[in-house]
């Protein structure tokens, strides 16, 4: 496997590389570091998450970190700022991108915007999030911080499907996380953020594959 197959997240078959016509494509949104990314990636290549490849990364900031990771690995990077622009604005030019590599599955890893509804009308049940804690528990910013003040005994992680209201749609996976009393926010953040690697990649997983309906709120995988 070549440099640039490994940087598309390209896998092996018996017979050769997988063709990229056969795969889905996946759109990222990040706007810090990218962890969440950087392991899906990983995944990817690893063959965890089969018949993807990352068509696009997409930052609202030029600095964010993940963007030049994803360049180190050979992805497409872009920087579509935010800054100054109206919200539904910069989601068009965001949405424009994504139809221009043919996304078909969008992940969001430490995407600090809030999509309009707009957006999200444009990809039904095609836009996934992450969230540190068990949904619907602590929404919005700082949840391990909301967890760790607010006394639980066990938090965790959500991956869950973007609708117009703030982590808010169906759950696909959750993974749990024992809050230890040795914890800080810190130690509590580092261990929820292990389980959101695995979290991530299962979900994706589980999307892909199709096998599912939404009935009310609940995912139910047939």
């Amino acid at each position: 496997m070549t440099t640039s197959e490994v940087g598309l997240g390209l896998r092996r078959i018996d017979n050769g590389t997988e063709s990229i016509a056969s795969m889905k494509n996946l759109g990222i949104l990040l706007s810090g570091r990218g962890s969440n990314f950087v392991a899906i990636a990983d995944s990817i290549v690893a063959n965890k998450i089969s018949d993807a490849r990352i068509a696009v990364v997409i930052s609202n900031r030029a600095d964010a970190p993940g963007l030049e990771i994803a360049r180190q690995r050979g992805l497409s990077a872009l920087c579509i700022p935010s800054k100054g622009k109206a919200r539904e604005e910069h989601d068009r030019a965001v949405v424009s991108a994504l139809f221009e590599n043919k996304v078909d599955l969008i992940c969001l890893a430490g995407y600090m915007r809030l999509l309009s509804p707009w957006f999200v009308q444009q990809f039904p049940q095609k836009i996934l999030n992450i969230h540190p804690s068990l949904l619907p528990a602590f929404p919005g910013l700082e949840a391990q911080q909301q967890a760790f003040a607010f006394g639980v005994k066990v938090t965790g992680c959500t991956v869950h499907f973007v609708d117009e209201e703030l982590d808010h749609g169906a759950i696909i996976v959750q993974n749990t996380v024992p809050v230890l009393d040795s914890d800080d926010e810190r130690a509590l953040a580092a261990r929820i953020l292990e389980q959101e690697h695995v979290a991530y990649t299962e979900a994706i997983k589980i999307v892909l594959k199709g096998n599912f309906e939404i009935v009310g709120r609940r995912m139910v995988e047939l």
